[in-house]
C-alpha cells in the first residue's frame, strides 16, 4: 500500500534533533508481520498522532518503541535512536533501565497495568525511589503534586489507595502521573483519554502539552480524533501495519488524500443526526446519505415507544458509601425512566455516581433509599432468587471489560455461557455470528481476553451482553475503547436492535458527539445528582444549568480549519 505524502513531508521531524528515530521498523508474530517498515522520528517539543483503524498496528508500534512488543514478537529495524543511543539489539535488562528515565509510557487499559496490590503512590514513587534515589517522604510529596496536577479528588487519601478503589478516570490518571514522573525526553502515550470524562480529558491533554513545551517529545496514539486535531502537531494514518499517509494534522485531516483517512473522518459521529447510519456501507441507498437531518421520531423510536410505559423506572434512588467515618452520597434522589426503543443518554464528570446508578438499576447494589421496579413490579426490593429470571431481560457492557469476564474462561466460553443463559442455542456457530455481529474474526473465539487488545476485549463484552437478546441494555463507556470505524458499526448496530427488537437502552459515555448522535433524551450527573434532563436535542441546544452548558462548551470537536467531515464524506 503506497503512502500518501503532502508535498515536502517527510518523516517526523530531523533526525539529527530527534528524540526518537526510527527507520524500516517491523513487527512479526510467527511469521506474520503486522508492523511493515515504519519510519518515524520524534523531535523535542512536538506531538505526533497515530490514528487508523482497530488492527492496524497502532499499539504494537508504541509497544515496540519501548521493547514491549510481547513474547514470540521478531522486532528489526534499519536504525532505531532512543535519545542519540541505538537501542536497536538493546536487551530487556537494557530496556529497564530505559523505560521511565528516557521513554514513558501510557497504556489504555489502566486496570490491568496498575498493581492490584499496592497503593498508587509507592507504585508512582517507585521511579523517584529507583532512578533519582528520593527518600520515601520526598518521592511521597513529588507525586503529592503530580496528583493534584492532575486534578484527582483527595489526594492525601487517593494516594493510599490501591487500584481497584478508583475509579476508571481516577486510574488513568494515576497511570498517567507513573508515566511522566520523571519526565522522561520520550512519551509515548496509547489512548491516554479513553472513557476520560471532558474535564479530565482537557487537563490530562494539558499536561501532555505542557510536557511538549518543556522538550518532551510525545507520541500519542488516539481513536478520538477530535482530541487529535486540538494537540498534534502532525499525524501519521496507519492501515495494515503500515503508513499510508502522513503530514500536519491541518493538512491530513481537512483534507484527506487516502481512502483510509477519508474512511475514518466519515465516521465521526459528531453532528450527524439521531437514525442517520454512520458507515457509509449503511449509508447506500438510505434517505438520510450524507447526514441529512431526520424528521419525525428520533433514532428507530415510533411514537407508540415515545408515548409506552417505562420498562425500567428509578424513583428517589440513593446510595452512599462510608469510609473512614465520612459519607459519600454517590447518588442522591435520581429518578429516571427508560423506554423501549427509546435511548437516555447520561453524562457527567467522573466519580459523578454514572456507573454506581447502572448498578442500581442492575440491581447490583441495594439502595439506601428509593426503588426500582422492572415493568410496573418490584426489582430493586425483590430477592436475587426472584430476580434471577428476569436476569436475561437485562444486559450490561462495562467500561472495563477484562474485570467483568471469568478470568479463567476464553472468549468462546465466555459467548457459550451466555448464549446459554439466554436460552439461546450456544454451538460453534452462534458464537462466530456474535463474532461477526461486533466485526471481530471467528479466530478470536479460540483466545483468552488477556491476549486481546482493549478494542477486542469491549467488543466481546458487547457482544456477550446482546447474546441473550435483552430487552433492556445498560452500556456504561460500551465504545470509549473502540476504534472510530468499529465505534460506528457498533452504534449503527445498537440503532437497528433498537428498531427491529424495541431495545430500551442506558447509554453512559463522556463523548457528547457520540451520546448526541444515540440519545432520545439526556440526564447530566454531577456530584450524585441529576442537574438537567431532557429530550436531548432540546438540552444541547438549550442547557439549562450552567455545568451542562460547560460540559458542551469544552467538548473536544473535530477543528482542523475546514469542515473536515464534509470533506470526508463527500469524497
Amino acid at each position: 500500500m503506497s503512502e500518501v505524502e503532502p508535498s515536502g513531508a517527510g518523516p517526523s521531524g530531523s533526525t539529527d534533533a530527534a528524540a526518537l528515530s526510527v527507520r524500516g521498523l517491523r513487527v512479526a508474530f510467527g511469521g506474520t508481520e503486522v508492523v511493515r517498515g515504519i519510519d518515524l522520528d520524534l523531535a523535542p517539543g512536538r506531538i505526533v498522532a497515530v490514528v487508523g483503524e482497530s488492527g492496524s498496528g497502532k499499539s504494537v508500534t508504541a509497544r515496540a518503541l519501548l521493547g514491549l512488543a510481547g513474547r514470540g514478537a521478531l522486532v528489526e529495524a534499519e536504525r532505531f535512536e532512543l535519545d542519540g543511543e541505538d537501542v536497536s539489539d538493546a536487551g530487556e535488562r537494557r530496556w529497564r533501565r530505559l523505560r521511565g528515565a528516557k521513554v514513558g509510557l501510557v497504556l489504555q487499559d489502566a486496570l490491568a497495568s496498575l498493581d492490584p496490590l499496592r497503593p498508587i503512590g509507592r507504585e508512582i514513587g517507585d521511579a523517584l525511589r529507583l532512578h533519582l534515589g528520593l527518600r520515601p517522604a520526598a518521592a511521597r510529596r513529588r507525586v503529592l503534586e503530580l496528583l493534584e496536577r492532575l486534578e484527582l479528588p483527595h489526594p492525601t487519601l487517593t494516594i493510599d489507595r490501591r487500584s481497584g478503589e478508583l475509579s476508571g478516570g481516577m486510574r488513568q490518571r494515576a497511570l498517567i502521573a507513573a508515566a511522566v514522573v520523571l519526565d522522561p525526553p520520550v512519551l509515548v502515550a496509547d489512548e491516554p483519554t479513553t472513557a476520560l470524562d471532558v474535564g479530565v480529558q482537557a487537563t490530562v491533554l494539558q499536561l501532555l502539552r505542557e510536557a511538549a513545551d518543556r522538550g518532551t517529545a510525545v507520541l500519542l496514539i488516539s481513536h478520538d480524533l477530535a482530541v487529535v486535531s486540538g494537540i498534534a502537531d502532525e499525524v501519521l494514518v496507519l492501515a495494515d501495519g503500515a503508513v499510508v499517509e502522513r503530514g500536519p494534522t491541518a493538512t491530513v485531516l481537512g483534507a484527506p488524500r487516502h481512502p483510509a483517512t477519508r474512511a475514518l473522518l466519515a465516521a465521526v459521529p459528531t453532528e450527524v443526526p439521531r437514525g442517520a447510519p454512520l458507515l457509509a456501507e449503511a449509508r447506500l441507498g438510505d434517505p438520510s446519505a450524507g447526514h441529512a437531518p431526520t424528521t419525525g421520531p428520533r433514532g428507530g423510536a415510533t411514537a407508540s415507544a415515545v408515548d409506552s410505559a417505562p420498562i425500567l423506572e428509578a424513583s428517589g434512588l440513593r446510595r452512599v458509601y462510608r469510609s473512614r467515618g465520612a459519607e459519600l452520597a454517590a447518588v442522591d434522589d435520581v429518578s429516571l425512566a427508560l423506554h423501549p426503543g427509546r435511548t437516555l443518554g447520561l453524562v457527567g464528570e467522573s466519580g459523578s455516581g454514572k456507573t454506581t446508578l447502572a448498578r442500581l438499576l442492575l440491581a447490583l447494589e441495594r439502595p439506601d433509599a428509593g426503588v426500582v421496579r422492572l415493568d410496573g413490579g418490584p426489582w430493586s426490593e425483590s430477592t436475587e432468587a426472584a430476580r434471577r429470571p428476569a436476569r436475561r431481560r437485562i444486559g450490561a457492557i462495562w467500561q472495563d471489560p477484562y474485570g467483568s469476564f471469568d478470568p479463567r474462561w476464553g472468549v468462546a466460553r465466555l459467548l457459550r455461557d451466555a448464549l446459554t443463559v439466554g436460552g439461546q442455542t450456544s454451538d460453534r456457530l452462534a458464537v462466530q455470528k456474535l463474532l461477526e455481529l461486533v466485526r471481530l474474526p471467528s479466530a478470536i473465539a479460540a483466545s483468552h481476553p488477556l491476549e486481546l487488545s482493549g478494542g477486542q476485549r469491549q467488543r466481546v463484552a458487547i457482544a456477550r451482553a446482546l447474546a441473550a437478546r435483552p430487552e433492556i441494555l445498560i452500556a456504561d463507556e460500551p465504545v470509549s475503547a473502540l476504534d472510530v470505524t468499529v465505534q460506528a458499526a457498533i452504534l449503527d448496530l445498537l440503532d437497528e436492535l433498537q428498531r427491529e427488537q424495541g431495545l430500551a437502552l442506558l447509554f453512559i459515555s463522556h463523548d457528547l458527539g457520540v451520546v448526541r448522535h444515540m440519545s432520545d433524551e439526556l440526564a447530566v450527573m454531577r456530584h450524585g445528582r441529576v442537574l438537567e434532563q431532557g429530550p436531548a436535542e432540546q438540552v444541547f441546544a438549550s442547557p439549562q444549568h450552567a455545568y451542562t452548558t460547560a460540559l458542551i462548551r469544552d467538548s473536544p470537536r473535530l477543528a482542523v480549519g475546514g469542515d473536515a467531515r464534509a470533506t470526508a464524506s463527500t469524497r
